[in-house]
């Protein structure tokens, strides 16, 4: 299946698509003045140690102290510059490891989300277009997308030799990427030799660093998009901006050789998202409906603690029997959802709630296709069975901001929860509070201040019950409409 790229740089920010079958697969925006951190290197300060949590906040020169878990301390640390081991035979509290006022090489692995700070690891991982470097460690790794036995086994023992060739007394730490299966010995040890220099050049400047301070900033959005995303299927990247064309080209040429010719320079007269409609496709990212083709639909919703993903048929009524219609829908909604996991960046908890199947072998089936499809993601996916509520668990990790995070905010009106008090009960929550400052003081009279609709209502509907209030505390009430007012907020004036 081949696949294009479309880069669309301007001053502010960098918009990257990858459009397969016609389709936007993915979306990645990174803005100049929200540049993500993950993948940055730094030497931090613990500034706090939390014995009851088994963590630490890490100050890395950021307006929120980062965190860092026991579970991602690495058995060497780089401390003031000099490695310690703190292996054991059973895993040690994090009291143990590090005390408040020391200094951590760390690297972010997760970006702040929401109230969270960012999350730190001390291994150090650098990544490369082939291999990633783990300079603290001796082990070669493989992607676990090449689930060939034979192919894991080869690509260990090339890359071990290779390592050793290049520089035996360096770090053996590496893992093997899925897009280095085809890779030539000389392509790997490129990769290598670039992994390691900059793996020296850091390493040097922690010695004469004072911590808190950046010491490796991951590359810029379009240059991680080569890095990443091209693949033998990528048939074009085309890129918006002359300058970072030729700063593409350049980074590709030093790189990646074979990827400079497939880099376009764009220049349509159309703008380059228009062509595949891919602000359409963000909108319509943004909201909780996503059609099928074959009349059903998805409902997603994203809250803090997980996101759900709920399927319904809609007017699909084509198949045969009912039981075809739900296995049709169902596999159609496997596809669409593992696209949407990805054009969305959804991570977390995901909770699916297929259509009720009561077939076995339309169970598996669907599971199978869901799996398929969620092959080509690059993020990390777990897929468990079907629970007994009929419930898909899965999980992706989440290592930035989710697309509706990025770009939108929550209503200001109902603060986030996708509704407001109707006019009806903001008038009854009025009368209640007339009723309970009556009861504290006397003025000469309660002024209602309201939105028109709560004005409206008391006019007309609520006119006897406001009537009523009146007689009974005795004192009148006036009304008064507040065109900036929303229809849950109110103030009562006393004169």
């Amino acid at each position: 299946m081949q696949e294009d790229l479309l880069i669309n740089i301007t001053p502010q920010e960098t918009r990257v698509a990858l459009v397969a079958q016609a389709a936007v697969q993915e979306i990645h925006i990174e803005r100049t003045l929200e540049r993500g951190l993950a993948g940055n290197v730094y030497l931090g300060r613990v500034v706090r140690v939390l014995p009851g949590m088994q963590s630490a906040f890490i100050d890395i020169g950021l307006e929120r102290a980062a965190f860092l878990h026991v579970a991602d301390l690495w058995q060497r640390m780089l401390v003031n510059g000099e490695s310690r081991q703190s292996g054991a035979p059973q895993p040690l509290p994090i009291e143990k490891l590090v005390s408040e006022g020391q200094s951590l090489l760390v690297q972010v692995i997760k970006d702040p989300i929401g109230a969270k700070g960012a999350r730190l690891s001390t291994q150090i991982s650098l990544a490369g277009r082939l291999l990633v470097h783990l300079p603290q460690d001796h082990h070669i790794g493989v992607s676990q997308k090449i689930d060939d036995p034979e192919l894991r086994d080869s690509l260990r023992q090339r890359l071990a030799s290779l390592a050793q060739q290049h520089d035996a007394a360096a770090g053996m730490g590496f893992i093997v990427r899925t897009n280095a299966e085809d890779a030539s010995d000389a392509e790997l040890l490129d990769d290598i030799a670039y992994l390691r220099k900059i793996w020296s050049t850091l390493d040097k400047k922690v010695r004469g660093s004072q911590a808190p301070v950046l010491l490796y900033q991951e590359l810029s959005l379009a240059q991680r998009v080569l890095r990443d995303l091209v693949t033998e299927a990528t048939r074009s990247i085309q890129v918006d901006s002359r300058e970072n064309y030729e700063r593409l080209r350049d980074f590709a040429a030093e790189f990646m050789p074979a990827v400079v010719e497939r880099i376009q320079l764009y220049r349509g007269e159309r703008p380059l998202f228009d062509l595949y409609n891919i602000d359409g496709e963000i909108e319509k990212a943004l909201g909780r409906r996503v059609d099928l083709k074959s009349g059903g639909y998805l409902i997603i919703d994203q809250t803090e603690a997980m996101t759900t993903v709920d399927v319904n048929t809609g007017g699909f009524v084509g198949a045969r029997n009912f039981d075809d219609t739900v296995f049709k829908t169902n596999l159609e909604a496997a596809q669409a959802i593992a696209r949407q996991l990805r054009l969305r960046n959804l991570g977390g908890i995901i909770l699916l709630d297929f259509i009720d199947m009561s077939s076995p072998q339309h169970r598996s089936a669907v599971l199978d296709e869901l799996r398929k499809s969620l092959w080509r993601d690059k993020v990390k996916v777990t897929v468990n069975g079907f629970s007994q509520l009929g419930l898909v668990e899965m999980t992706r990790k989440r290592t930035r901001e989710s697309l509706a995070h990025l770009l939108c905010e929550p209503c200001p009106t109902c603060a986030g929860q996708g509704q407001v008090k109707t006019a009806r009960t903001t008038c009854y929550d009025i009368l209640r509070e007339i009723l309970r400052e009556a009861r504290q003081f006397n003025p000469k009279e309660f002024r209602i201040l309201a939105s028109n609709a709560v004005i409206d209502l008391f006019l007309e509907e609520e006119s006897a019950h406001l009537a009523e209030l009146s007689d009974f505390i005795g004192k009148p009430i006036a009304l008064q409409v507040e065109p900036g007012y929303h229809q849950h907020q109110f103030d009562i004036v006393l004169l």
